[in-house]
């Protein structure tokens, strides 16, 4: 049995209809009519222990209700989801005490209290050991650089410290599973880096199984080696960062370094896309030929400095997928 099962999963809001008008707005409000909507629609997918997944997709395609429904907080409409075992809605209680989530807009802190004493307060909740609570909080501490903000009322907190914060509270019961809704959203580039080290080192020190959603693929191409992508509320890939590179990522760029700049430089099994000095950038279809191919080419017309092989970042190649259609 693999740690997170999810089979066919859906889940349908109804959603009040509005018409146009006065009197239309009048009719809508006394006769209450609603229609459906489908937020996702007969996903499936299963997570191993252990593993870090990036669960993707734009605005709208189902990414944060999958966890909701995940989490135990929404109910879904049909399919079947198990959790470490158990059913997220069904037995909320016991699932919660194994699962860690940090949604990046909302807190699970206590806004007027200073952060260590919201640190307390879920020590009592969980009813964790003080021994073992006081362990968690000094590791984590040291990892997140909590030290100087533990005194903080959290209102007071910066975002980056707030999220630094939030993955601690998460985290000090001890989860089998952490599930993140946009972690880094809104942080700089330092404060990015501290979380994902952060999560790099759990992940591999605890064996935490660490679900993420983002928008932000840096920290999908840091952090998982597997990714699902959801559009319209249905998986449209699952699998890894490499083999999504090997399917969708048809071009690969050779950059040059000449020994002195070529005008007119001409390759007949790639196109100059771009061209500074001596250096040249050369995109070339990877399915119609190969690298050694091109760089064979290249070298008997002209004299080669240096070279490198560039892949396609996985960024462009899943705005591609979700701006042409294609599909696993």
């Amino acid at each position: 049995m693999s740690l997170i099962e999810v089979e066919n999963l859906q889940k349908t809001f109804s959603v009040p209809v509005r018409r146009g008008g006065r009197l239309g707005a009048v009719r809508s409000l006394l006769s209450r009519e609603y229609r459906p909507v489908s937020a996702v629609e007969g996903v499936s997918f299963r997570v191993e222990a252990g593993e870090m997944a990036g669960y993707i997709g734009p605005n709208g395609a189902g990414k944060s209700t999958t966890i909701k429904m995940l989490t135990g907080i929404l109910v879904p409409s049909g399919g079947r989801i198990a959790v470490g075992g158990r059913v997220p809605h069904v037995q909320r209680v016991e699932h919660v005490r194994r699962i860690g989530v940090v949604f990046g807009q909302r807190t699970q802190l206590w806004w007027d209290l200073p952060t260590v004493e919201s640190f307390e307060l879920l020590r009592h909740i969980y009813r964790i050991p003080e021994r073992r609570w006081r362990e968690n909080l000094d590791a984590f501490t040291e990892l997140l650089e909590l030290g100087p903000f533990l005194e903080t009322p959290v209102r007071q907190l910066s975002l980056g410290q707030r999220m630094r914060a939030d993955l601690a509270a998460a985290l000090l019961h001890e989860p089998a599973i952490l599930f993140l809704d946009e972690p880094t959203i809104g942080l700089d580039v330092v404060a990015k880096e501290r979380i994902r080290q952060f999560l790099l080192s759990i992940n591999r020190e605890r064996g935490v199984t660490v679900i993420l959603t983002t928008h932000d693929l840096e920290d999908i191409t840091r952090l998982c080696q597997r990714v699902v992508l959801i559009d319209h509320g249905r998986v449209i890939y699952d699998g890894g960062l490499e083999a999504l590179r090997a399917r969708f990522g048809h071009t690969r760029t050779l950059v040059v370094d000449l020994d002195q700049e070529v005008n007119g430089l001409h390759v007949g099994c790639a196109e100059v896309v771009r061209h500074e000095g001596p250096r040249v950038w050369l995109r070339f279809d990877r399915a119609a030929t190969s690298a050694a191919a091109l760089i064979a080419e290249v070298a008997a017309r002209y004299r080669i400095r240096d070279l490198t092989v560039e892949e396609p970042e996985i960024e462009g190649i899943v705005r591609g997928i979700y701006e042409h259609g294609c599909v696993a």
